[in-house]
């Protein structure tokens, strides 16, 4: 097969040989993708019908809120189909779409998740100019900057990767579309490494957020050790230590799938880390950032308690009329 464009469906990796186990993965799948779906839509409705909650914070998680719910759906629905039908593959354009999406809320989530470091150092190390630093207009240009460049970065990767003439079959080691499987497709030197220089790129962009990341929390640590109060002390750390943890995980299996050489590949081990950074963080997002902020955890109280009052109120209306 000389050419990528003559390649009708790729073949994705399946999670399990036997029926019941695709059926067992189906059903994990399902409960981590509503779950999901439930935790960011009740953000996104907490954080944009509440006005105490339009604050630099509350807007950074709207936004990842979004980047996870687009990442749950762009991997995890397909794997639902292929398991549920006991299938395997995933249309050419598909695939590309996949792929496009899927780079564009995970590079977009990243440098989000690093505009929430800034609000963190801001809010800690510099409390007085935290107006001034992080105002509307601000938040709304790094938001904007963090979109922007995930589309960009998806949009390059992508086009350059589905350039490629693909003559080494049609069978992608992974459960979704990820440009280092495809890469192992292809039977051109050129356009290969030029592939590899574009992730060597976006690999040192990523690092400068990550070294970014780091010298703002050894600064927040930092002064975070000198506050008096023991209480003070504690809040400062829950608010901090979780989106460091969350972070980290995304990053070292992240890099760990895009960097190791193509020789030290295993399926079962690509398996779970590609699930641990595709398919975890952005169900943990919700719990970890926003459950843990106590005017959101609140309002999302109080949303859905009218959400129930609501629902209450027009069954006995209902049952009325009858």
């Amino acid at each position: 097969m000389s050419n990528s464009s003559s390649m009708p469906q790729f073949l994705l990796l399946a999670f399990a040989d036997r029926q019941e186990l695709q059926l067992l993965h189906f059903w994990l799948f399902l409960g981590i993708c509503l779950a999901a779906l439930l935790a960011n839509g009740l953000i996104l409705s907490a954080v944009a019908c509440n006005h105490h909650l339009h604050t630099p914070m509350g807007f950074f998680l709207l936004n990842l809120s979004l980047t996870d719910l687009g990442c749950i759906c762009t991997t995890v629905p397909k794997a639902m189909h292929n398991s549920l039908w006991d299938t395997t593959t995933i249309s050419y354009t598909g695939c590309a779409a996949q792929l496009f999406f899927f780079f564009f809320f995970m590079s977009a989530e990243y440098f989000l998740l690093t505009t929430m470091c800034y609000d963190r150092y801001v809010a800690i190390c510099k409390p007085l100019h935290y107006g001034t630093l992080l105002g509307s207009g601000a938040c709304a240009h790094m938001a904007a900057a963090a979109w922007a460049t995930g589309f960009f970065n998806a949009l390059l990767h992508t086009a350059n990767t589905f350039s490629l003439p693909l003559c080494q079959g049609n069978a992608l080691g992974q459960f979704f579309c990820e440009i280092p499987h495809i890469l192992k497709l292809s039977c051109s030197h050129s356009g290969y490494f030029r592939e590899i220089s574009l992730l060597f790129f976006s690999v040192c962009l990523e690092f400068g957020c990550f070294i970014f990341i780091v010298f703002s929390y050894v600064q927040i640590f930092r002064a975070v050790l000198r506050i008096p109060s023991e209480q003070g002390r504690h809040i400062a750390f829950s608010t901090c230590l979780p989106h460091l943890v969350v972070l980290s995980l995304f990053i070292s299996t992240s890099f760990f799938a895009y960097l190791k050489p193509s020789s030290t590949s295993f399926p079962s081990l690509d398996l779970v880390v590609s699930v641990l950074y595709s398919v975890v963080p952005p169900s943990l997002n919700p719990l970890i950032y926003s459950l843990r902020n106590q005017e959101l955890k609140v309002s999302l109280r109080k949303t859905i308690t009218g959400f129930f009052s609501g629902a209450k109120s027009c069954l006995f209306s209902s049952v009325n009329h009858s």
